[in-house]
């Protein structure tokens, strides 16, 4: 609650730096600009002030943005607004607004991309509490039930749509109308 989420459209203006927290925890940093455009009448379209944005990505995010986002590159990115502050060494206090991204993509209104899924990235702590939680769950006298793989679970959900037909036809169509 209180918090606010943006959605911004601009060029990638920093090359992403990828870097482990705690040796474990992948995060990317990079800043994006974002310049409007005014239309001016008889003079044309003049482009008004950049405004920067400094964005991290972390985890799953953050590896597959450092793969695929690259300097110079149209993206639109949603996350929130946080603000970082910080004590400097001669006791001055600092302040910087970052944007912690949940999503990014490239802007497809600027030219074309392919997207391929991610593999499954298998993190020991996230299978310890899966088996965990599934445990706990699990009645002391279900003898038969098991806990699921851990190699056979993956973090993606099944598709939500199925494909299948549709159930009108432009021949069904056509009988509705006689």
């Amino acid at each position: 609650m209180n918090e606010t989420y943006v959605t911004v459209q601009g060029w990638v203006g920093s090359k992403p730096q990828f870097k482990e927290i705690g040796g474990r925890t992948p995060q990317v940093t990079f800043r994006i600009g974002s310049t409007p455009r005014q239309f001016l009448g008889d003079r044309g379209w003049s482009d008004r002030p950049t405004t920067w944005f400094n964005v991290e990505c972390w985890r799953a995010l953050a590896q597959n943005t450092f793969e695929s986002v690259h300097l110079g590159q149209p993206v639109i990115v949603t996350g929130k607004l946080l603000t970082r502050e910080w004590t400097t060494e001669a006791g001055e206090r600092r302040s910087r607004v970052i944007l912690d991204a949940h999503s990014i993509g490239h802007d497809l209104s600027k030219g074309t991309t392919s997207f391929t899924k991610s593999a499954p990235r298998a993190e020991a702590a996230w299978s310890d509490t899966l088996r965990r939680d599934t445990a706990e769950t699990v009645p002391a006298d279900a003898g038969t039930h098991s806990l699921p793989d851990p190699d056979l679970v993956t973090p993606y959900p099944p598709d939500e749509f199925p494909a299948r037909p549709l159930p009108l036809t432009a021949t069904t169509r056509e009988a509705e109308a006689a």
